[in-house]
């Protein structure tokens, strides 16, 4: 049995791996709001445990001045 569960643990974070590559990590309804209002930013997320700890973002980063 431990070796399904490790098989399965390595899997799952393959499938972590995968979506962080691939950008994966906004819901559709996140992204939706972010293109709405024309965010340019840096979103950061942290996780401890499985769990968020802590969000922010730093609006203007990679600003565009509109005009030129």
């Amino acid at each position: 049995m431990c070796e399904v569960t490790q098989e399965m643990e390595e899997a799952k974070f393959a499938e972590f791996r995968r979506k962080i590559r691939a950008a994966e990590v906004l819901s559709a309804a996140m992204q939706r709001l972010l293109s709405d209002i024309h965010f340019n930013g840096k979103v950061s997320v942290i996780i401890q445990n499985g769990q968020v700890l802590k969000s922010g973002y730093e609006e203007g980063y990679f600003r565009q001045h509109s005009g030129t």
